[in-house]
C-alpha cells in the first residue's frame, strides 16, 4: 500500500463515526433546497472537524467555508488551550480573516467546530456575531475530546437568536489529547540522561 492509498487512523475513525450522518443524508428524500442555498462552515484545529465538514460538503455537493481568525492559534496544543481559556474568560471574539461571501443566498448552514474549554471556541462566537443568520436553518456538527458539549449549544443559540437551530451531530474525537498524554507517559518511563 503506498502513501496515497493508505488511510490514517484518524480518517478511518472519523469515517466510521460519520456512517450514521452519511446514511441519514443518503436516505433523506431529495433535497428541495438547491446546493447553492446550503453552506458548510467550519473551524478546525487538528483536522477532525475539517474531515466531517468535507464529508458533508461532498455528500450535499455544496459550498464550504473555513472559519479562520486573523491571527492563527498556536501550533502547540497546550498553548492553544491556554489562549482559548483566556479568550473565553474575557469573552474575547477574535477578528476573522474573512466573512462568508453572499450569505444572503444561504438558507441552511452546517456549522462545525470542536469544543474548547467546555464551550464553543472564541472564533465561533466571532463568526456568529459577524453573520446575520436570521431566518436561516443552522445545523451544528461538533467534535469534542470526551468532555461533551459543555455550554456550546447555548452559545450558538445566544449568538444566532433568530436562526432555526436543528439537532446536529456530536462526535468524540480526542486523538490529539490522547496522543499527547500517551507520549508524555511514555517519556516519563524512558531512562535517558540529559
Amino acid at each position: 500500500m503506498n502513501a496515497r492509498t493508505a488511510l490514517s487512523r484518524r480518517e478511518v475513525l472519523v469515517a466510521l463515526g460519520l456512517l450514521p450522518l452519511t446514511a441519514a443524508i443518503a436516505a433523506a428524500p431529495s433535497v428541495a433546497t438547491p446546493p447553492g442555498k446550503i453552506l458548510v462552515a467550519y473551524f478546525s484545529r487538528s483536522g477532525n472537524t475539517r474531515v466531517i465538514a468535507g464529508q458533508i460538503q461532498r455528500a450535499l455537493r455544496t459550498r464550504i467555508f473555513e472559519i479562520l481568525s486573523v491571527t492563527p492559534y498556536p501550533d502547540d496544543y497546550e498553548q492553544t488551550v491556554e489562549q482559548a481559556r483566556q479568550e473565553r474568560d474575557r469573552s474575547y471574539e477574535p477578528p476573522l480573516k474573512s466573512l462568508v461571501p453572499d450569505l444572503g443566498s444561504v438558507e441552511t448552514l452546517f456549522l462545525g467546530f470542536p469544543i474548547w474549554g467546555e464551550t464553543a471556541p472564541p472564533v465561533i462566537r466571532s463568526f456568529l456575531s459577524n453573520h446575520d443568520l436570521s431566518g436561516k436553518t443552522l445545523i451544528p456538527f461538533i467534535t469534542h475530546g470526551g468532555y461533551g458539549l459543555g455550554n456550546s449549544l447555548a452559545v450558538v443559540a445566544r449568538h444566532a437568536p433568530r436562526a432555526r437551530i436543528l439537532t446536529g451531530l456530536t462526535m468524540e474525537a480526542d486523538q490529539e489529547r490522547r496522543t499527547l498524554t500517551t507520549v508524555t507517559e511514555w517519556l516519563g518511563k524512558v531512562a535517558i540522561t540529559k
